[in-house]
């Protein structure tokens, strides 16, 4: 159960539902993250702006291995 009240996907309509359905036919699935900022689906899109720009200047790898020690550091096991 979430600590969060979240919009869930078969109830997304609008912006939310077409961020959901992109991430869907991107990752095959939506993300806890992504519905995490279900009630804020302006602040979703800006996350997700802010992602693919950060990813648009470094290779997979280093991205994948700074998220890694960054949440180290933070002792994020998420």
């Amino acid at each position: 159960m979430a600590y969060i009240h979240t919009i869930p996907i078969d109830e997304a309509t609008g912006l939310l539902k077409e961020l959901y359905d992109a991430k869907r036919v991107a990752s095959g699935y939506v993300d806890n993250t992504s519905q995490a900022f279900s009630l804020r689906p302006g602040v979703l899109a800006a996350w997700n702006n802010l992602l693919a720009t950060i990813k648009s200047n470094i290779n997979l790898r280093r991205y994948e291995l700074v998220t890694i020690a960054a949440a180290s550091k933070l002792r994020c096991s998420y």
